[in-house]
């Protein structure tokens, strides 16, 4: 009974230090973080295609968090620009940080890739406009008509890859979902960066 016992308080206290250590103690470090300065909040259009963004498990690809120079020189060789600061954080609920790269660091997609057409693209054919990648099409995002409407956002697609004498039309998950993607744009200068995160 007595190893019992010990055995049942040796983990309550494991536990207890575990809790302290990875969500008390971060927790009061963070509770202070403000906005950055420059980061805007998410418009009504980008929170749909944030939601659009975790259902279609875009995070299980792609991670949100460049890392510094000095612990990654590949991130700041790739043009992913500079790291990220909690503040980048602000309005993230839930943060969509990532813990794989299968695909490119989208920190800064708005800023790399600006164009809403390209994007749409992409995500209709992904290999159309990066030969060789391995991201899925998210064609069920868009719809293939015969003639499109008066206020269909219609893709134009390489023609080696667009449907013969149709077009293209991106549904309004699709369209949200590039708003959100355009909107990751962290190019605006950061104050009291960390030593060594720019580095």
């Amino acid at each position: 009974m007595q190893s019992e016992v010990k055995l049942l308080s040796g983990a309550m206290v494991t536990l207890a230090l575990a809790t302290a250590t990875l969500v008390i103690v971060p927790y009061m470090q963070l509770s202070h973080v403000e906005p950055s300065p420059g980061l805007k909040p998410y418009s009504t259009a980008e929170l749909r295609g944030r939601r659009v963004y975790i259902e279609n498990g875009c995070v299980y690809c792609h991670s949100q968090q460049p890392r510094s120079q000095s612990q990654t020189p590949a991130d700041f060789k790739r043009g992913w620009g500079r790291p990220g600061v909690a503040g980048d954080y602000y309005y993230d609920s839930p943060h969509l940080l990532g813990t794989m790269r299968t695909g490119p660091d989208l920190f800064n997609i708005g800023a790399r890739q600006p164009s809403a057409d390209w994007n749409l693209g992409h995500l209709y054919e992904p290999r159309a406009y990066v030969p060789g990648s391995i991201m899925p099409s998210f064609r069920f995002l868009f719809e293939v008509k015969d003639k499109a409407d008066k206020d269909d956002r219609v893709v134009t697609i390489p023609p080696s890859y667009a449907p013969v004498g149709k077009v293209v039309v991106a549904k309004a998950e699709a369209v949200d979902l590039v708003r959100y993607l355009l909107s990751l744009n962290h190019t605006y200068p950061v104050e009291n960066v960390p030593a060594g995160l720019g580095k």
